[in-house]
């Protein structure tokens, strides 16, 4: 009888260490957490290939990117857990911001233009004359949605004439991309709706799913895969995780006292 209770008790501890392993062989970081999207744009030919699709231009023309170092920096008391952003920019002196967001932010719509002013303005000397200031552009990658009227995942915005919608100035844009609003997968789409639905993947499978089907995404996948595996960058990623899912929790509980005086007792 002991025997029996002994060999059951070891074919469970097999099942359960069987899978764990596969779960950890199993695990893929997802890009909608900004420390994730941020390795990915190391890589010189991701950083090149996303900005090509959102400027709707070949990828050849855009010949250089250079990667500007970024901190970790809270600059707002609003922002409670910090910005990993990355900066990036192209040979002419243009610069693109992108942001990834994957809860919803009351200030959002303040804190971009807040940012995107400030990179332009960063941009000139004293001494300097208007005619050096480049092109800047902010991009919000947003896993929920923002614009709540609407089901447009993909909008530029600019400087216009509210009456006949003419063009001011192109030195300042946003570009806002909510990936909770992408439209079914239809054949012959964007590459930056391809790119989209990449950054929106859930599982392992998804990214799989969406390599075989665009060379570029395969070596986003290729990266993706790598970085997951690396033990360091993992714990990385998990602590981060942690940071930004312990605020949305406490945002939540700052909005709902019941639920802090029940989680209290």
């Amino acid at each position: 009888m002991r025997k029996t209770r002994k060999s059951v008790s070891t074919k469970k501890e097999i099942s359960q260490c069987k899978t764990l392993k596969e779960k950890q062989e199993d695990f893929i970081m997802l890009p909608t957490v900004d420390f994730c999207f941020k390795e990915l744009m190391q890589n010189d030919n991701i950083r090149k290939n996303i900005i090509a699709a959102l400027l709707n231009v070949p990828s050849g023309e855009v010949e250089n990117t250079e990667l500007m170092p970024t901190i970790l920096r809270k600059e707002s008391k609003d922002d409670k857990y910090g910005i990993l952003d990355v900066r990036v920019k192209l040979k002419d002196g243009e610069q693109i911001d992108f942001e990834m967001q994957v809860e919803a932010f009351d200030c959002w719509a303040n804190r971009s233009v807040y940012y995107l002013s400030k990179m332009y303005t960063s941009e000139i000397k004293e001494g300097e004359g208007y005619d050096c200031l480049k092109k800047c552009i902010h991009v919000s990658i947003l896993a929920y949605d923002h614009f709540l009227d609407d089901k447009e995942c993909y909008r530029r915005i600019a400087f216009c004439d509210t009456k006949t919608g003419k063009e001011y100035t192109d030195l300042m844009e946003m570009h806002i991309l909510e990936l909770s609003k992408l439209p079914p997968e239809e054949k012959n789409e964007t590459s930056l709706l391809q790119w989209m639905r990449f950054l929106g993947g859930k599982t392992r499978k998804d990214f799989e799913e969406m390599a075989k089907k665009n060379s570029e995404l395969e070596e986003v996948y290729d990266v993706l895969d790598k970085v997951s595996a690396d033990e360091k960058k993992r714990l990385e990623y998990e602590t981060r995780q942690r940071t930004i899912r312990d605020y949305n929790i406490g945002r939540i509980d700052s909005h709902c006292p019941f639920i802090c005086s029940a989680k209290d007792r």
